[in-house]
């Protein structure tokens, strides 16, 4: 039997585990190999027999393949130690996921933080045991019955769902078994860097109905140097996190009187929330959008012609019996496209109103999971910078372009270009879900058209299947937050199919009717979720054009309150945002106020400064910018503000 490995051909008997030639040649380094990929792409364990003619990849840390069979062999380590400490707790499940692991356990008394430590040490002492994990198999009858005599009912219950040919593959490490198809590190003592971060609550299977179950979550590394710095790095990440900055700050809030994923905005959030709204509105304006403004609901025989009832008739809030055909049944709108298609509906139509740029600021409702909502990241009530470009056929590229450039120049003047991926979205050739609308060869000529569009733009993009909306292909702009979990800001979709639908029509040059194309997108995406990440990006200390209050005016003694009152004066005047501080407390004080607030800039005035009408400028850093004029001093913030400088 011949085994490749790195470029290089190698003889050695059938059934020989890729690990011994790979012991063989990199024994120096052998530690740091996890598992192999073989030509197929199949993952195996390092030491698992292989029987024919392969060409063998070892994976490493450095691989996500790799990180993935630390982090699961982490996960049943740390499950090995929760049933030697509680030995009624009954398994789950416990995959790696993006920086870490996570298993769910079925216990009495749900774990506390204060749990964790003790398994800690006791994965440390199974860890020094230098267990082998052991693959074996068992047809699917015998597993069942297997997981039943360990009475492991949530083991026996995705068994069952397996079909009844299927083989089923289980890891033993020491007397500890688990149902897994692996694979797995050579021995458990690679797992020397760890850490159990969180205790969270998780019904099986994700749904709502079926017990709840007691997560930990963890994380794991090749050394304590790496996992030291990544906790580090999360420890940074809390303090950014929106859910807690942008409450310490004022900006939002949340009740639980009025539900879960409705957050209330304060008027420091409000304000953003403006400058933002107005700013995106007038730039769009400037690119020849026309703004509309339509309802937020409507019969479900709107959702019924564009195909939202049918495929999207889970995530709606629906006002009435939706399967009573005899009585009027409502639901608040997820999206806007329908409603905003009657307004070119209003009248006939030529190729010469064409292209038709149609944006609004649209409040939407999606009937999100409880599980998946958090903060202003996922909520159920949200605002979006919503278009619909109604077009001919050659104008596609064009506008698709001028879609993309407004996004470009939206994020990269709030900051958040840089950090920002792109996916091209489509469909399943197959749909297997009955989950698209339109024939292969609309999909085929969409899906072209945009790749064409993408590749001129050049912009390095994955690809992802299943992934379209039900009508077409999409462009998504996606980001992450502080902790690396990854969200789609703004999309920009070809939609080749919905016009028909609603018999929109222009007549052509030729004097022939024609269904226009039309091009769905944002260039904001949602105000809530773009909220978020900008205090995470700043930690709370927005550029001053987005701050809510721009400046603070603070007084040394009273003596100096009538020309404070005249200072603020100018900056309103300019349609600057500022705040008096006129109490009688020492300026150290307010000073350190204002900067725990992450007010831009402090104008400080004692009575030498208001009787020559200059104040003294101190940044929310401590740094000193000295003194100037009043009429200096105001023409600076305006200059940031207008110009939108991120200082």
């Amino acid at each position: 039997m011949k085994l490749t490995l790195s470029g290089k051909t190698y003889d050695v008997e059938q059934g020989t585990p890729a690990g011994e030639l790979i012991k063989n040649e990199f024994a120096e380094d052998f530690k740091k190999y996890y598992a192999v990929k073989l030509a197929d792409g199949t993952l195996t364990d390092l030491f698992a027999p292989i029987n024919t003619d392969n060409e063998i990849t070892p994976v490493t840390f450095e691989d996500e393949d790799g990180k993935k069979v630390l982090r699961h062999s982490c996960s049943h380590l740390m499950s090995m130690a929760v049933q030697q400490l509680y030995p009624e707790a009954k398994l789950a499940i416990g995959p790696a996921i993006e920086n870490g692991f996570y298993y769910d356990f079925d216990v009495e008394t749900p774990f506390t933080p204060d749990d964790l430590p003790e398994i800690e040490k006791a994965m440390d002492k199974l860890m020094r045991m230098s267990i082998r994990p052991k693959r074996f198999t068992l047809p699917r009858t015998e597993a069942i019955a297997f997981m039943k005599e360990k009475n492991e009912p949530y083991k026996v219950e995705l068994i069952e769902d397996l079909p009844e040919d299927a083989e089923i593959s289980f890891y033993q490490m020491g007397d500890f078994v688990d149902l897994c198809a692996g694979p797995h590190l050579p021995n458990l003592n690679y797992v020397k860097a760890f850490k159990l971060t969180q205790i969270a609550g998780a019904y099986w299977r994700g749904d709502e109905k079926n017990k709840m179950l007691s997560r930990i979550y963890g994380t794991c590394f090749p050394t304590k140097p790496e996992l030291a710095e990544y906790l580090a790095q999360v420890e940074e990440a809390r303090k950014r996190d929106h859910n807690k900055l942008g409450r310490e700050l004022e900006l939002f809030t949340t009740a639980e009187i009025i539900g879960q994923g409705l957050p209330i905005f304060l008027p420091k959030g409000t304000r953003i929330l403006q400058i933002l709204q107005r700013w995106v509105e007038d730039t769009e304006m400037k690119r020849g959008y026309m703004h509309t403004k339509t309802p937020l609901l409507a019969k479900r025989d709107l959702y019924k012609i564009s195909g939202h009832w049918d495929h999207y008739r889970d995530g709606m809030f629906i006002i009435g019996d939706p399967d009573d055909e005899e009585r009027e049944c409502f639901a608040l709108r997820p999206m806007t496209c329908p409603f905003q298609y009657q307004a070119f509906l209003n009248r006939s139509r030529s190729y010469r109103d064409l292209p038709m740029r149609l944006g609004e600021t649209s409040t939407l409702f999606r009937n999100e999971d409880s599980g998946e909502m958090h903060g202003l990241i996922r909520v159920r009530q949200f605002t979006i910078s919503e278009a619909h470009l109604i077009i001919t056929p050659d104008q596609l590229e064009e506008e698709f372009r001028g879609c993309f450039n407004l996004a470009h120049d939206i994020l990269s003047t709030l900051g958040l270009w840089e950090g920002c991926t792109f996916q091209f979205s489509k469909w399943d050739p197959e749909n297997k879900n009955n989950k698209y609308e339109g024939t292969p060869e609309q999909w085929e000529f969409s899906q072209n058209a945009m790749q064409v569009i993408l590749d001129d733009i050049g912009i390095d993009y994955k690809t992802a299947d299943d992934d379209a909306a039900f009508y077409g292909p999409k462009l998504d702009i996606q980001i992450k937050n502080v902790f690396g979990k990854e969200d789609t800001l703004i999309t920009i979709q070809i939609d080749i199919l919905l016009a028909k639908k609603f018999g929109m029509e222009y007549t052509d040059a030729d004097g022939q009717k024609k269904n226009p194309f039309i091009i769905h997108r944002t260039s904001i995406g949602c105000y809530e979720r773009t909220l978020a990440l900008l205090i995470e990006k700043y930690a709370g200390a927005f550029p001053t054009w987005l701050s809510p209050v721009q400046v603070k005016i603070l007084t040394i003694t009273n003596r100096s309150d009538g020309a404070a009152g005249e200072l603020q004066r100018m900056l309103l005047e300019q349609n600057l945002r500022c705040e008096l501080d006129l109490r009688n407390e020492k300026i150290g004080f307010k000073v350190r106020e204002a900067q725990l607030k992450k007010i831009p800039y402090m104008f400080v005035l004692g009575d030498r400064e208001a009787e020559d009408k200059t104040v003294t400028i101190r940044g929310r850093k401590g740094d000193s910018l000295g003194t100037v004029p009043f009429t200096e001093a105001v023409a600076m913030i305006k200059k940031l503000n207008d110009d939108k400088t991120i200082d």
